[in-house]
């Protein structure tokens, strides 16, 4: 993740420069980064992560999903994914007619892409702060390959993408969530942070399903979905799944939630899903979802449900079921 002290820093000793005119596209940042140093109205903030583009939209960021036209320079926030990382450098380096400036945490793997861009370009000396560094290259071909190709297509012939969660092959938490879904689901459900749409297709295997909604905050992801789940009953929303909310209560929300935005494990990311899918259910509607083994998920459960029981699971995960969702769960 970016740091604003680094930039600040490099911008005011000159360790990277910014041309003087021109659009500045700025890679992936994350909610609560500091772009201050930079000029708002030349920043065009390019993420795929609506979190993160409501919260710079909200601060009067232009925002968009993908790169459009050239810009003067480019800064790329380095994520975790070391595919993501490599596809955000070489798509700024095919758009950017000036510097590229790279930043990120040593836990991003800043250090790996500093050497990786050496062999590859020169790069200007890197400023090392706050437990990450940031240095600046110029812009070339010298990155195409890094460039995303052909649709990666994994068992059962999903579609995935660079970064995107469970990229590889199909996510065994979700497997087995898919695997012991129940017969009946009732006649609206929603995939609550559906991804790629595994979960999605395999609820869809129930004809008496009517709508199903996919609800997922990655873009990548849910176009992904969009070719995974072909069945017309599916819709698909680009949202934060937190905030999403369906016209009329459902019968059933199914989910694998995230637990975690960095290497660090936030289980509060799990709790509030948990809460925001009670929200949507109607007073007869249930929760179906699979978790680690050492998640600590069912207080959280039987605060906002009445009835809650573990259905499958082995060593690692564990499916629950909840039903009689509170009032008010929200």
């Amino acid at each position: 993740m970016a740091d604003p002290v680094r930039l600040t820093l490099a911008l005011s000793e000159g360790s990277v420069a910014l041309p003087d005119a021109g659009r500045i596209a700025v890679f992936a940042p994350r909610v609560g980064s500091d772009l201050r140093a930079l000029p708002q109205e030349r920043v065009e903030v390019i993420t795929g992560f609506k979190p993160d583009a409501d919260y710079f939209g909200g601060l009067g960021y232009t925002c968009v999903v993908a790169p459009e036209g050239r810009y003067g320079a480019a800064i790329v926030c380095l994520p975790r994914a070391k595919m993501l990382a490599r596809a955000l450098v070489a798509q700024a380096a095919a758009v950017t007619d000036g510097p590229i400036i790279v930043d990120g945490a040593k836990t991003d793997g800043i250090e790996t892409m500093l050497k990786e861009c050496r062999r590859r370009t020169a790069v200007s000396a890197p400023l090392s702060k706050a437990h990450g560094k940031i240095f600046s290259l110029a812009a070339g071909p010298e990155f195409a390959d890094w460039l995303p190709g052909q649709a990666h297509v994994i068992e059962g012939g999903f579609v995935t993408a660079p970064g995107v969660f469970s990229a590889d092959g199909i996510d065994p938490a979700s497997r087995l969530l898919g695997d012991h879904l129940p017969a009946k689901m009732g006649a609206h459900v929603v995939d609550l942070g559906g991804g790629w749409g595994y979960l999605s297709a395999r609820a869809l295997e129930r004809d008496t399903i009517a709508r199903l909604d996919l609800v997922e905050a990655d873009h990548a992801a849910l176009t992904c979905a969009h070719r995974n789940v072909s069945d017309p009953r599916a819709s698909f929303h680009w949202d934060d799944a937190l905030r999403w909310q369906p016209e009329t209560a459902v019968d059933t929300v199914i989910m694998n939630p995230p637990f975690h935005t960095t290497r660090t494990a936030e289980p509060d990311l799990g709790r509030a899903f948990i809460r925001a899918a009670a929200g949507m259910l109607k007073p007869g509607g249930q929760l179906w979802m699979v978790a680690n083994r050492h998640l600590a998920y069912e207080a959280a459960l039987a605060q906002s449900f009445g009835q809650v029981e573990e259905v499958a699971g082995d060593t690692r995960f564990k499916v629950l079921r909840a039903a009689r969702p509170a009032r008010k769960a929200r």
